[in-house]
């Protein structure tokens, strides 16, 4: 049994860390013990942002995004592009298309992908409220920002049998040979989705 070497409220912040991802249990101690020494500059300021995050933080009613705003301000920024829907899995995608700026279009947050073994159902995701926006009009091109795996796939074959009704354009994200990427270090996966996606030079 190893011994106790900090407070019972150390020992709290370090468990609550460990559970973040990327960070293990001496990650956790060694994060916790840098907050620690910089106490004034670092732990003070953090606890009131997180304080006050878990106060105002609201989930878009919307898309699913989050944000201290409902609606959020991608829903309620009028430069956007309302005829086409960005569907991705969760958050981090969407934030991670906002980084990359290429479409100044709206997004819809499923908050996960199909997988019957883990016992996720199409009732566990917001397909509900992506049907919904469609059938109030206005909605051109729906494009299908899924990850490139079974779940993903799977994801997208079912939303576009519920979207079929709809007159709208479903398109999806290309796959292949990612920009700088070099042929001989990819996997035959990735080599066989390039080609079959293949466009006119």
């Amino acid at each position: 049994m190893s011994k106790r070497i900090a407070g019972p409220e150390i020992e709290r912040m370090i468990q609550l860390l460990a559970k973040l991802p990327g960070l293990g249990p001496r990650s956790a101690r060694r994060a916790a013990l840098h907050l620690i020494r910089k106490k004034e500059q670092l732990l003070a300021p953090l606890a009131a942002a997180f304080a006050e995050a878990a106060e105002k933080v609201r989930v878009c009613s919307i898309c699913g995004n989050v944000d201290t705003s409902d609606p959020c301000l991608v829903c309620t920024d009028p430069r956007r592009d309302a005829s086409m829907i960005i569907v991705v899995e969760d958050v981090a995608d969407l934030w991670a298309l906002e980084r990359a700026g290429a479409m100044n279009a709206r997004f819809h947050v499923l908050g996960g992908t199909l997988s019957p073994l883990d016992g996720i159902g199409p009732d566990d995701l917001n397909v509900k409220q992506l049907v919904d926006r469609m059938a109030a009009g206005g909605v051109k091109e729906i494009v299908l920002a899924v990850n490139a795996t079974v779940e993903g796939q799977t994801t997208a074959h079912y939303l576009t049998d519920q979207l079929s009704g709809f007159e709208v354009r479903i398109t999806r994200l290309a796959h292949g040979v990612p920009v700088g990427g070099e042929l001989d270090y990819l996997d035959e996966g990735t080599l066989a989705a390039a080609l079959k996606s293949r466009t006119v030079f």
